[in-house]
């Protein structure tokens, strides 16, 4: 997650070129990269990646951390890790790599921006995925402090304004927080939270509860589906692109062979 961010935050400095350029080796190219990063040159910046690379990346502001974080990323420890026609550039620690291939043409080694659209779609499905999921956990946990208190599960997960009936009340400083934050409700309708909206279903029987979650818009924000109900038993299906339609019709926790357990 941290990552994708970072190199959505890098290639926001950029500003489109007339044409990108081509290097000898992958190194170079590499090297030409993190120079025109380091010293903030716009127009570098677009010959290297050609002027097409703003219908491929996303468009929030630039966070100056996450570029001083992949800088200091570089320095540590970076190495060209190449198959064929196929390099990538991998730096730090951690071994990250950028999700910006190189490839090989007559004319040398170019990064390849429609290549990196669709592995910057894979990360942010499977980012958003795994936040998902990590959700649901926190809701298991959020209806079992509810019913330590009240006895009964919730069947909301944002109270009723001035009710406590939900698993999120606002507090005052000092006050005890409800058993979820805020995060569910998102602050601009229609967002989601980690690319994903979220229900709270009757559970296997009509006393419990269990939570539905599917993704914003399939293929693009996320493709699993996944139900859970309160012991934390987690299932995942793919609905392809009639997941919203087939999510409104599912009232109870009742995965069918259609839904795969998921092992944590």
């Amino acid at each position: 997650m941290k990552k994708l961010t970072l190199f959505s935050a890098l290639m926001l400095m950029m500003m489109p070129a007339l044409a990108q350029q081509q290097f000898s080796t992958p190194d170079i190219a590499a090297d030409a990269l993190v120079n025109a990063i380091s010293t903030q040159d716009d127009t570098a910046l677009g010959e290297i990646l050609g002027d097409d690379w703003r219908h491929y990346l996303p468009s929030e502001g630039v966070d100056p951390q996450a570029v001083a974080r992949f800088l200091r990323d570089w320095k540590v420890s970076h190495h060209i890790e190449q198959q064929g026609n196929t390099a990538h550039l991998n730096v730090g620690e951690e071994n990250w790599q950028l999700p910006l291939p190189l490839q090989k043409s007559a004319e040398g080694w170019h990064f390849d921006m429609t290549a990196a659209a669709d592995e910057i779609l894979t990360r942010t499905i499977g980012r958003n995925e795994l936040g998902a999921m990590q959700a649901m956990q926190a809701w298991v946990a959020a209806e079992h402090d509810y019913y330590q208190i009240n006895q009964r599960w919730a069947k909301k997960i944002i109270s009723s304004e001035g009710q406590k009936d939900g698993l999120y009340w606002p507090t005052a400083p000092g006050e005890t927080p409800s058993p979820l934050g805020p995060a569910f409700s998102p602050v601009t309708p229609g967002e989601g939270y980690h690319g994903y909206r979220f229900r709270i279903i009757a559970g296997a029987d009509d006393q419990s509860v269990a939570l539905l979650a599917w993704p914003v818009e399939w293929g693009k924000t996320g493709v699993m589906s996944f139900m859970i109900d309160t012991h934390g038993a987690l299932y995942q299906a793919d609905s392809g692109e009639d997941t919203p339609d087939k999510a409104q019709t599912i009232e109870r926790y009742a995965p069918d062979e259609n839904w795969q357990s998921v092992k944590q």
